[in-house]
């Protein structure tokens, strides 16, 4: 087992992300934004000078959490922008020695029910999509968020089903604030330890957030990890028991919210909330008894 997180909810700028990364005494980074742009889509020049800041520090990063597919992109729109990205991903992660990289399903068409969402057309993206990493030895992990494999554990399977090399990595936060696709009309939200038991085989990777669902007005309250409605200690526990011995990445959400731009704080915030979220999740490793042990 490893400790990584999202470094850019600790700061925008490289050295920042390093620092924080370094003060928890971790030796990894899931890298998405750098000054704002993702790790892909940076210029040449920005992109060696991570490279260079990272290998003189001896940080690695772990995981692209890439856009491929992502919520902001539409299944019954061009696949030209999911291809292009992982074109320029591939041989950066090729650079920098990184082997996983995060991708969704593509957006939830909210015009339609959940069994007529195009699920042939996603397949078959998808497909293309996990052959070009295979085949540069890299592993595309999906995670359930919002997308059609978010919508519930069968369309997860689904997609494991249909994707051959398809690999998982399981966001314990998630299900709290998203519909439940898989029973009935008006839809509850999920339970994060239902989709997780049903999928658990497959998960090579694990990011960890927490919440809790404000039903009166109609969002998620982020907490600390263990102290929401997300599972995670059961989660986390089970996995460990059962010997998994993968990434669990911070996703805290606390100061910054990725896809909420009303969601913003000082930098100093952003920075404290970080380090402050993956010490607590140490702790709660040792309350389960899987205490971490901090790389030399």
């Amino acid at each position: 087992m490893y400790l990584t997180g999202f470094a850019d909810e600790a700061a925008k700028d490289i050295d920042t992300q390093i620092r924080a990364t370094k003060e928890l005494g971790w030796k990894c980074i899931e890298s998405r934004n750098v000054d704002g742009k993702n790790l892909h889509d940076i210029d040449d020049a920005a992109f060696e000078t991570v490279r260079a800041k990272l290998a003189a520090a001896g940080v690695q990063i772990n995981c692209f959490g890439s856009a491929i597919a992502n919520w902001g992109k539409k299944i019954d729109e061009p696949f030209d922008s999911s291809l292009a990205e992982t074109r320029r991903a591939i041989p950066r992660m090729k650079a920098l020695g990184t082997k996983l990289i995060r991708i969704m399903s593509f957006a939830v068409l909210k015009d339609r029910g959940p069994d007529d969402q195009m699920e042939q057309e996603r397949f078959r993206r998808l497909r293309e999509l996990v052959k070009m990493f295979s085949d540069a030895g890299v592993t595309a992990v999906h995670e359930n968020c919002m997308n059609y494999g978010g919508m519930g554990w069968t369309y997860t399977r689904k997609l494991l089903d249909n994707v051959p090399g398809l690999k998982l990595v399981f966001d314990t936060g998630n299900p709290v604030f998203t519909d439940d696709r898989t029973k009935p009309a008006p839809y509850p939200k999920q339970s994060s330890w239902e989709f997780y038991s049903h999928v658990r085989e497959h998960i090579a990777y694990v990011h960890v957030k927490d919440g809790k669902w404000d039903a009166a007005n109609q969002k998620i309250i982020y907490t600390h990890a263990g102290e929401g409605d997300g599972d995670v200690k059961r989660i986390v526990k089970d996995l460990l028991d059962r010997g998994y011995d993968g990434g669990i990445s911070m996703e805290p959400h606390l100061a910054v919210v990725f896809h909420d731009a009303s969601v913003q704080s000082e930098g100093d915030v952003r920075y404290s909330n970080y380090v402050e979220y993956g010490r607590r999740f140490m702790k709660l490793l040792a309350e389960i008894g899987h205490p971490y042990k901090l790389a030399k």
